[in-house]
């Protein structure tokens, strides 16, 4: 009985055994007595015992492998070391088990010796400037070397490029210059800048000035000219008021019926004007006798009147 018992517990965990579920993401190769029966997919499989055998197991996800650094030497004899990484995914199983003893070390092994391919090319300022060239030549030249292996390489980065310590200082001093310069060269722009504002602001205000004087002489010209105009116009406007004062007395004397005993009265006064000046020679009328009778005679007259 207990043989019988330990019998059927055997059977129980050979059939047990030879339940295998796939998960996702996954694939088994089983080989049969040593030689490839098949690969399963995701799901429930049952093998035989003893003649089948899951010779691998492989992860159908997207992988990432990071290699340390490699050493190269650039077009220009420059020696740097340059890490890599490389994502792969595996596309078939069956290859990827069979194709190369060791895929990882053959990956690692085929991206140094392609880096240093493509590094061998380039001197050493395109070197550190070209990382986008350098990835899509490694990742087209790893994915045609692969694809035998059943691997796919989706992308290929390269994660440091170390030059070496005498390259590292050269370069930091010359980009300290690099800014350097650049700082001499805003400085200048900015000072020429400012030179050019300046003088354009002194121009415009040279010329607001030049306006304003334009205008205040302007203003000055039209203010006298409208003086004198006023004076102008104020005396013509006292001869014209004299002339009419004149030409008033005149005609009144005229209604008035003045005789010529008045009329050579206003001409004595005339005269008596004439004389107050400043002038050397004075022309004397011919009835200066007659004049005189006629002052004699007012004399009286107003002799008699002031008593």
């Amino acid at each position: 009985m207990i043989i019988l018992i330990v019998l059927v517990v055997l059977i129980l965990l050979i059939l047990v055994s030879c339940i295998k579920i796939v998960p996702q993401a996954q694939a088994f190769v089983v080989e049969r007595l040593g030689a490839y029966q098949g690969t399963w997919s995701v799901g429930f499989h049952l093998k035989v015992p003893f003649i089948d055998k899951v010779a691998r197991k492989v992860n159908l996800k997207e992988q990432v492998a990071d290699f340390p650094p490699q050493p190269v030497i650039t077009k220009d004899n420059v020696t740097m070391r340059i890490d890599t990484v490389v994502f792969y995914q595996i596309t078939d199983p069956k290859l990827f088990t069979y194709g190369v003893e060791n895929p990882m070390m053959a990956i690692e092994n085929l991206t140094a010796t392609t880096l240093r391919n493509i590094i061998g090319d380039l001197e050493l300022d395109q070197t550190l400037t070209s990382r986008e060239t350098i990835n899509t030549k490694m990742r087209a030249a790893l994915d045609i070397a692969t694809d035998p292996w059943g691997i796919k390489v989706n992308r290929v980065e390269l994660k440091n490029i170390i030059p070496p310590a005498e390259i590292q200082n050269a370069m930091e001093k010359q980009m300290k210059a690099e800014r350097e310069r650049r700082e001499a060269v805003t400085r200048a722009e900015g000072e020429k800048k400012a030179s050019i504002l300046v003088a354009e602001g002194e121009k415009e205000s040279a010329i607001l000035r030049a306006e304003a004087e334009k205008q205040s002489a302007i203003l000055k010209a039209e203010a006298e000219k409208e003086k004198m105009i006023r004076e102008a116009e104020g005396q013509a406007e006292a001869i014209l008021k004299v002339q009419q004062a004149n030409a008033d007395g005149i005609r009144m004397l005229k209604e008035a019926g003045a005789d010529e005993a008045v009329l050579k009265m206003k001409s004595l006064e005339a005269f008596e004007k004439v004389a107050d000046g400043r002038a050397t020679t004075i022309l004397l009328p011919a009835q200066l006798e007659g004049i005189a009778s006629l002052a004699s005679a007012w004399k009286e007259t107003a002799n008699q009147i002031q008593p």
